[in-house]
C-alpha cells in the first residue's frame, strides 16, 4: 500500500496499484483504452516537439494517458472509477477532465472543467449517482477548481497536499508567505474543506460503508434481497 510502517506515511502510489487497492481481483474492465492526447494548437517548446513528449512519457510510464479509467466492483458492489497517475506529466481529457497544462493547451484546457462540472450536474443530479472524490497528495489546479471539490462524499488521505496554487506561486504572485501546513489535508480538514481524513489501508472498507449507506449494496446482496421481497 506504500505506507511507512514506521511513521505511516503515505507514499505515492501508481494509478495501477490503486485500482489494485480498491476493485476486486478479476472485475476490473477499462473504458477508453485507445483515447490519447492530440496536439489541436501544434504546440512545441524549446526542449522537444510536444508529440515527442507524450510519446517519453507514454513508453516510461507505461500508459497511454494521465488517467485511468472503467468499470469493476469493490467489495461485490459495482463502481466506476477514474485514477489519475500523476507520473505522467500531462493532461487528463475528455475520459475524465484536465489538470496541470494550460501552459501547452492555453484556453482548450480551461474548457474541460466547464465540461467535467456539467457532466457530473447530470450524473449526480438527473441520473441519481453517488460521486465520491478522493484526494490524494498532491491535489491542484484544474482538479481543486473542478471535480475533485464537486463529490457527494470528498475524502483526502492523510498528510496530502491539497491546493488551487502551489506555495511558491502564491508567494511570488501576492508576495505573501504561505504558513507550513496550510495547504495540507489536516489542516484544511479543520477549515471544513472535504469530509473524511482516511488512512489508504482503510479506504476500501470506509468506501463500501458509505455506499451501502446510499443504497449502493453487493451484487449478490442486492439479488438475495429481491428475492426474499418477492
Amino acid at each position: 500500500m506504500n505506507i511507512c510502517e514506521q511513521c505511516g506515511y503515505h507514499l505515492k502510489m501508481s494509478s495501477s496499484d490503486r485500482i489494485e487497492l480498491l476493485i476486486d481481483p478479476g472485475t476490473w474492465d477499462p473504458m477508453d483504452e485507445d483515447m490519447v492526447s492530440l496536439d489541436p494548437i501544434e504546440f512545441h517548446s524549446e526542449e522537444e516537439p510536444y508529440n515527442d513528449h507524450i510519446d517519453s512519457y507514454q513508453r516510461k510510464i507505461e500508459l497511454i494517458e494521465a488517467v485511468q479509467t472503467g468499470i469493476g466492483q469493490l467489495n461485490g458492489i459495482p463502481v466506476a472509477i477514474g485514477v489519475i497517475d500523476f507520473q505522467f506529466m500531462e493532461v487528463v481529457w475528455d475520459p475524465v477532465c484536465f489538470w496541470g497544462a494550460r501552459i501547452q493547451k492555453g484556453s482548450l484546457s480551461l474548457i474541460q472543467m466547464a465540461k467535467i462540472s456539467s457532466a457530473l450536474y447530470d450524473f449526480q443530479l438527473n441520473q441519481k449517482l453517488f460521486y465520491v472524490s478522493i484526494l490524494t497528495s498532491p491535489t491542484t489546479g484544474g482538479v481543486t477548481a473542478s471535480f475533485g471539490m464537486l463529490g457527494d462524499i470528498i475524502i483526502a488521505e492523510p498528510n496530502a497536499y491539497i491546493a488551487f496554487a502551489g506555495k511558491r506561486v502564491i508567494e511570488q504572485t501576492l508576495n505573501k508567505t504561505v504558513s507550513e501546513g496550510s495547504q495540507a489535508a489536516e489542516y484544511l480538514f479543520q477549515k471544513g474543506l472535504f469530509d473524511l481524513i482516511v488512512p489508504r489501508n482503510l479506504l476500501k472498507s470506509v468506501l463500501s460503508e458509505l455506499f451501502k449507506l446510499h443504497a449502493f449494496f453487493p451484487l449478490n446482496q442486492k439479488s438475495s434481497k429481491i428475492k426474499v421481497e418477492h
